[in-house]
């Protein structure tokens, strides 16, 4: 992070705010040659910093009006019991993050769903069933205010 120039940190903050944006585009934006711009750019994507690049899709229109943030307390916290409950988190695409917790509850949750009969399904036919797990309390979203991946550079 601290071998970015100003030129570097436009870059990024241009792609974050648009990723769609052609090569010319971006160099346009931040005054640079297409050139340039795209050396720059080479470089910064193979650096630690940039994990990645993809699609955001629209939530509603892919068909999944509902979020509900799930804490999990698991039965036990070794490694295996941990490891265990991970693995088969990975194999279900609705939920979205999966966060393990200092406090209360091993893990957060952020799943998503399509109505709540899905919901319901998800609870007790997905999340009850996974190994370990002892306890599930969910909280519904009713609207989404804010919600970004782009990092304050």
């Amino acid at each position: 992070m601290n071998a970015l120039d100003p030129r570097d940190v436009q870059i990024l903050n241009a792609l974050q705010n648009d990723g769609r944006l052609s090569n010319a585009e971006l160099a346009d934006k931040i005054n640079l040659s297409p050139s340039a711009c795209l050396r720059r750019l080479h470089l910064l994507m193979q650096g630690e910093l940039v994990a990645g690049t993809h699609l955001v899709l629209d939530q509603k229109a892919a068909g999944y009006p509902g979020t509900a943030y799930v804490f999990i307390t698991l039965d036990g916290q070794d490694r295996k019991n941990l490891d265990a409950f991970e693995a088969r988190v990975n194999l279900v695409p609705q939920i979205q993050e999966c966060y393990l917790l200092a406090g209360h509850s091993d893990y957060l949750l952020r799943v998503i769903f399509q109505d709540m009969q899905d919901l319901e399904r998800l609870h007790s036919e997905v999340l009850t069933r996974m190994p370990g797990v002892s306890r599930v309390q969910s909280t519904l979203t009713l609207r989404t205010v804010k919600r970004t991946a782009k990092l304050p550079l």
